[in-house]
């Protein structure tokens, strides 16, 4: 009979006394990073939004628990657990703080209490990881070189429309959780504030067994969406505003005036980007072409 072989996921190590803040994965249990292993296992003390969801993910990596003290912090009892979580501080335990997926505090609980322990002189360090925003971002082909991700969406249409407005910055890529039961009357929304070109991506279960994406226009995607029962956690990604260059004629009299005083093409549009909405690479193409 072959004996079963032992394999240990994790290194116990003497990390430091203080706040680790340890991503989850956001589906597949694999996507944990070594280093956050070793910290689960290296800790005194994890807090997390959900205790069964850590209890599974160390059961699955055999990181044993009976040294280690397991207590919750969610919206409803943050004020009471933070002065027993800096009472743990104090006495040098090294704690790790985690979430039910992803990386903790991004549109989970978690702000109050990192600023808190950093006032207050303690260590806060990370252990980086898995996060469906920038896993959305990287796999729906729009623009990530500006990007800002928005949270979720409010619940009340009036809201909704009014919240979609303020985040309709140029240039930027906007990313979105909602949920899946929203996510049509999400669509009408973004067609009435932004418009039906506007390019979108939809990441259902991003990283599960039924990861399914869907590309294209507002009309597009409710076509692929309205005939289906979606469930699961939705990450929406809306493209930029395609930029119009409509350079008006007083801009241009006033770079023909720059041009006869035979200022420096290039100083001529930095100087003009800084009060305009255009790029220097946009007013300067503009300057050659008078």
């Amino acid at each position: 009979m072959s004996e079963r072989k032992c394999v240990l996921y994790f290194e116990v190590k003497p990390i430091e006394s203080g706040l680790h803040i340890v991503s989850m994965p956001i589906g597949r249990a694999r996507d944990i990073t070594l280093n956050a292993l070793d910290v689960l296992a290296s800790v005194d003390v994890i807090v997390a939004e959900d205790t069964r969801m850590i209890k599974k993910i160390l059961n699955i990596y055999e990181i044993p628990k009976r040294k280690l003290q397991i207590i919750s912090y969610h919206d409803y009892n943050a004020k009471a657990q933070i002065p027993k979580i800096l009472k743990f501080l104090e006495n040098n335990s090294r704690v790790a703080f985690v979430s039910d997926a992803g990386t903790p505090l991004i549109s989970d609980p978690g702000y109050l209490l990192v600023k808190e322990i950093a006032q207050k002189g303690f260590l806060v360090t990370s252990a980086p990881g898995p996060s469906a925003v920038l896993a959305a971002l990287t796999v729906s082909g729009l623009p990530t070189d500006r990007f800002m991700f928005c949270g979720f969406l409010p619940n009340q249409k009036s809201a909704r429309l009014k919240f979609l407005t303020s985040c309709n910055i140029p240039e930027t890529t906007l990313i979105f959780f909602e949920t899946s039961n929203r996510i049509l009357s999400c669509l009408e929304d973004i067609e009435l504030q932004f418009s039906k070109d506007r390019e979108i991506v939809v990441c259902r279960e991003l990283t599960k067994k039924f990861e399914t994406i869907y590309r294209g226009s507002i009309d597009d995607i409710g076509e692929q969406i309205s005939d289906k029962q979606l469930k699961g956690e939705i990450t929406l990604v809306i493209a930029p505003p395609e930029k119009e260059l409509n350079i008006n004629y007083d801009l241009d009299s006033s770079l023909k005036v720059f041009i006869e005083n035979e200022v420096p093409k290039r100083e001529i549009a930095k100087a003009v980007s800084n009060i305009t909405e255009y790029s220097a690479n946009e007013i300067y193409e503009r300057i050659k072409d008078l």
